[in-house]
């Protein structure tokens, strides 16, 4: 038990990077996690990889428990079948191969109990292309995480046409309570928003560096320094939201014109249209009335201001 809970058990197949940090995630949370890989030595390089990240989230005071506590949580399967023994949810984490995911899905279907969500950490693949290999296909999504899933919360949950609404709902429970924030994403489609939204600045990155505009040190800084400073507090749509004083319609009027033109210079035609323009601000209007524009615009000054502090006065580990 942990408070009140019962305690969940996960089974992690695949002991790489991402598997030892979904394992990490879901061990801290207070679940039991059962670690499987196919790989002869897979675990030799995991067990000191969680315990190494465990010790530097130690460092930051980041843990509730030792780490010996949360470690012992995480227990190593040879044999598939001992791994989902008594699993409510399996995260694949094998390479981004649609064979292989193919196979594995395979297995974790015949293998795993009726009503075991079978997630995969998919970076780009979609669950209907591997889904098929099982009879268990309604027990099949993508729930893919930002990397490392331990320090960023955001976890996109993609269902395939076969993918029952009940199964959703148990996978968004059980990361919620494991410390992540899910994201529905409404259809298919190859990378999802995460990697969708990351692989549109990396093509322009790319491009402006071929184009001998900016060099990487410099486009990275405009990013660390600028966007990203930005959007660590806030998002796309509240930036332009913000940024002009009358909202979503004001920024697309004013600047429309301009990034239609930069797209366009690319060999993109995607117009924000007068339709699509509306429909942004309608939900951004849901999300944040005109007549508080000015109070929040002040939230982030003062989001911004703080996290300023924080770069120039970083607190000390409490091994350092």
């Amino acid at each position: 038990m942990v408070g009140d809970r019962v305690t969940r058990t996960v089974a992690i197949a695949g002991a790489g990077s991402i598997g030892v940090a979904f394992a990490l995630l879901f061990a801290r949370a207070g679940f039991n996690v059962r670690m499987w890989d196919a790989l002869p030595g897979a675990f030799d390089r995991a067990t000191p990889d969680l315990l190494d990240r465990l010790d530097l989230l130690d460092r930051f005071d980041a843990l509730h428990e030792p780490t010996h506590t949360i470690a012992a949580r995480v227990s190593y399967h040879d044999i598939l079948l001992d791994a989902l023994d008594g699993a409510e949810l399996v995260q694949e984490c094998a390479p981004e191969s649609l064979e292989i995911k193919r196979e594995l899905f395979q297995q974790l279907g015949a293998y795993s109990d009726s009503k075991t969500v079978l997630a995969s950490s998919s970076s780009a693949i979609v669950a209907s292309q591997f889904a098929t290999a099982t009879p268990a296909r309604d027990r099949v999504l993508i729930a893919h995480p930002g990397n490392p899933p331990y320090l960023i919360p955001v976890i996109e949950l993609v269902p395939s046409p076969f993918t029952s609404s009940e199964i959703v709902d148990r996978a968004e429970q059980i990361y919620v309570e494991a410390g992540l924030r899910p994201v529905r994403v409404r259809k298919e489609i190859e990378g999802f928003v995460f990697n969708r939204l990351q692989g549109a600045l990396l093509r322009e990155a790319y491009a402006l560096v071929r184009d001998g505009v900016a060099s990487v040190a410099d486009i990275d800084l405009v990013v660390t320094q600028g966007l990203g400073r930005r959007w660590s507090v806030i998002g796309p749509f509240e930036t332009i939201d913000l940024n002009t004083r009358g909202g979503v319609e004001s920024h697309a009027a004013k600047m429309g014109p301009a990034y239609a033109r930069m797209g366009a210079e690319r060999g993109q035609d995607d117009p924000w249209t007068d339709e699509l323009v509306t429909e942004v601000a309608r939900q951004r209007r849901e999300q944040l009335p005109l007549d508080h524009w000015d109070e929040r615009v002040r939230w982030r000054d003062e989001q911004l201001l703080r996290r300023q502090v924080l770069d120039h006065d970083p607190s000390p580990t409490k091994n350092a």
